[in-house]
């Protein structure tokens, strides 16, 4: 018969599973449905990626990009769109790294180390400017944040 104590270490350690679980499961469907749209600098264009950071959309802004010759555009677009792509790839970093943490109640479950960098690239781990993303991205990430703090 086994001893008392690892029949409540492997109880508390299911459980740790099973919460794991449900959040990886709440985790990818709230990745799922995830966006993030972003104006570039100079509000000619604005990108919207997903949260893979794939191009979802691409608007033209303002008529602005008429007057802009194919090269200064097409910096502009790719200037969006990388901002998104690493925009978004921080609020999957947020989603996703709690689940990366060991367990607090099974010592023996160590966490797992992401290479966030190695992921993502470096522009992942500078400072965010948030300044050309919309509000309702903004919300997104507080509340993410907010629901890891319950």
């Amino acid at each position: 018969m086994m001893d008392q104590s690892i029949q409540q270490r492997l109880a508390r350690a299911m459980e740790e599973l099973k919460a794991t679980e449900a959040a990886v499961a709440k985790a990818e469907t709230e990745l799922r449905g995830s966006s993030c749209t972003v104006k570039s600098r100079d509000r000619s264009v604005e990108v919207t990626v997903d949260a893979q950071g794939g191009l979802v959309a691409l608007r033209f802004l303002d008529g602005a990009y008429r007057d802009m010759g194919p090269a200064e555009l097409a910096a502009s677009v790719l200037e969006a769109a990388e901002h998104a792509r690493t925009t978004m790839a921080r609020q999957v970093m947020q989603v996703l790294g709690p689940l990366t943490r060991a367990s607090q109640a099974v010592p023996e479950l160590s966490g797992v180390e992401v290479d966030w960098l190695k992921i993502f690239g470096p522009g992942v781990m500078a400072e965010p400017d948030d300044s050309a993303v919309r509000p309702s991205q903004r919300r997104l990430r507080d509340e993410i944040n907010e629901d890891g703090e319950e």
